[in-house]
């Protein structure tokens, strides 16, 4: 087809990543917003917003990304980061409510209501330090999660134009490439794919045994 693969995995890999951190970044702000504010709420608050949250894990995610990019429109990499970003925040925010729930109760966020602290200040300097490190594996795994969404849009035609290269988009070629005996088109971007996702999957894993023995010790 006259292209440099090897400049197209590069750059493709730009745009995969940027992807997947951009849309992790979205989804644990919503995550925490969220679930900070049902496990500071009242018993029947609570309750509503997470049978609302139930509702969003039953349904499957890719069709809700499908759904909202098309009502945005023409995909981009800041559409579908924010796409994938606004629907993946759900789990997240059910470990960051239990979390909450368990530190509201404790003497330093009971003072500084007193002290007449807003919801942020308590959010930002008592709550989410305590328990960043319970999300931090999920947040890992977000970021594979979106490259896989993004990768699956592509292969499927309904994510970034052709003519925008991702690994995605270049695994949305595998058909024209194997008419043409052109394996190599569809082998290499699938094992930078393969190779980053077990990659981030392994640091997930690692900085999850670093917080259980944290927990452990504590």
């Amino acid at each position: 087809m006259g292209r440099d693969i090897f400049s197209m995995i590069w750059y493709g890999g730009r745009l995969s990543l940027f992807i997947g951190v951009g849309s992790t970044l979205i989804s644990t702000l919503l995550a925490i917003l969220f679930g900070a504010v049902s496990g500071l709420s009242p018993k029947w608050l609570d309750a509503l917003l997470m049978r609302l949250t139930e509702i969003l894990l039953s349904v499957p995610n890719l069709l809700l990304v499908i759904f909202l990019q098309a009502v945005i429109g023409t995909p981009s990499a800041w559409s579908i980061a924010f796409v994938i970003g606004l629907t993946s925040w759900t789990s997240i925010a059910k470990v960051v409510r239990t979390e909450v729930q368990q530190l509201r109760a404790s003497e330093y966020v009971i003072v500084a209501k007193c002290m007449g602290g807003s919801f942020f200040h308590i959010l930002r300097c008592h709550l989410a330090p305590n328990f960043f490190s319970s999300i931090l594996f999920m947040m890992v795994m977000n970021v594979r999660s979106a490259i896989i969404a993004e990768s699956t849009l592509s292969f499927m035609g309904l994510g970034l134009p052709i003519e925008v290269v991702t690994w995605g988009s270049m695994l949305s070629l595998a058909e024209k490439a194997l008419m043409t005996d052109a394996w190599w088109i569809l082998l290499i971007p699938g094992v930078f794919l393969v190779v980053t996702l077990l990659c981030i999957t392994n640091l997930g894993d690692y900085l999850r045994s670093c917080t259980s023995r944290k927990e452990s010790n504590l």
